[in-house]
């Protein structure tokens, strides 16, 4: 019998917590705001996400990056920046593709599907994942895999080495590139253990859907045959490369976040909201109510994320550099 058939009290079936794709509450659906509040994309500042608002500057593409299968060689190159950039286990391996997401909906058919422990809030994909693959979420130790987001989303947690013991454990580092020191990238190296890392997040490429699947070969083994080939675009594999072998970008890129980071605190503040949680790409807050102040915030075409199981919390993204001005007047 399957364990999503078992019945125990002290465990709720993923399919209660996730229903359909369509759905599932993310940031960054824009699109809804302007249908409510009018304007166009242009108009609006887009806070709703954790997504880097100065992106890596792109580098010159061919037409050949376009139009060719992405080149093995690439791909071999980009594994290589990946591995000296988050300093990976030399017994590890590394996968690329097309974005962390991607990868998500596929680590739970790994295994055979029993319980899966993930603490909540945190990012919904992870859960839904799961349900799909037939697991079911336990509510209580042991179980036979483990999600850590860390650090977390939306509330910054950081995990500890001795929270992560679960036979298969996944561990979602996609906003740790802010604290590099915090990774536990080290836990690569043990069996069982999948980290994942985004490349949309800190660089702010979301669009050019590119992740890595770091840990125990085997399991990144069945990972790749399940990805299929050529699942990172030419394109992706040129950027990547790039910007992983930019250690100076990165370093400056950390200290304007964590300055700007700290300027949303300080406005935010001002208004009355407490700071709860977040990361130097996210911050979230506690504010007296926070529909009335994503309502304020889109009158002004800001878009800000609140949360269906919270009528308090409010995460803010950093706006662009000519865009604090905006966030200040509508807050």
């Amino acid at each position: 019998m399957s364990a999503s058939a078992v019945e125990n009290q002290n465990h709720t079936s993923a399919a209660q917590i996730e229903t359909g794709a369509t759905q599932r509450d993310h940031g960054g659906n824009l699109s809804a705001a302007i249908l409510r509040y009018g304007g166009s994309r242009a108009d609006w500042i887009d806070l709703s996400t954790g997504i880097n608002p100065t992106p890596y500057p792109l580098p010159a593409l061919s037409a050949s990056d376009w139009t060719e299968l992405p080149d093995t060689a690439a791909s071999t190159a980009l594994i290589a920046a990946a591995r000296d950039f988050w300093q990976v286990p030399e017994s590890a391996a590394v996968l690329p593709a097309p974005g962390a997401s991607a990868l998500i909906a596929l680590i739970p058919g790994l295994a055979d599907p029993r319980w899966v422990k993930i603490e909540t809030p945190t990012y919904n994909e992870h859960a839904a994942a799961f349900a799909n693959h037939g697991w079911a979420i336990a509510e209580s130790e042991p179980a036979e895999a483990r999600v850590a987001v860390h650090p977390n989303n939306p509330d910054g947690r950081l995990w500890q080495e001795h929270e992560l013991a679960a036979p298969l454990t996944i561990i979602d580092e996609s906003f740790c590139d802010v604290c590099p020191d915090q990774s536990l990238i080290h836990l690569a190296a043990r069996p069982g253990v999948i980290t994942l890392k985004s490349f949309g997040k800190f660089w702010g490429l979301a669009g050019m859907r590119l992740g890595f699947a770091i840990g125990c070969p085997a399991l990144i083994q069945k990972l790749s045959n399940l990805q299929g080939p050529w699942a990172v675009s030419g394109p992706a594999l040129k950027t990547g490369l790039k910007a992983l072998q930019d250690q100076d970008w990165a370093a400056t890129t950390r200290q304007n976040l964590a300055r700007d980071a700290l300027r949303l605190d300080q406005l935010a503040a001002a208004r009355g909201a407490r700071l709860v949680g977040g990361t130097d790409l996210f911050r979230l807050y506690e504010v007296s109510e926070a529909a009335a102040w994503q309502d304020r915030l889109a009158h002004a075409h800001i878009w800000s994320r609140i949360f269906p199981y919270s009528k308090t919390y409010l995460r803010l993204g950093l706006p662009p550099q000519d865009g604090w001005d905006r966030l200040e007047t509508a807050l």
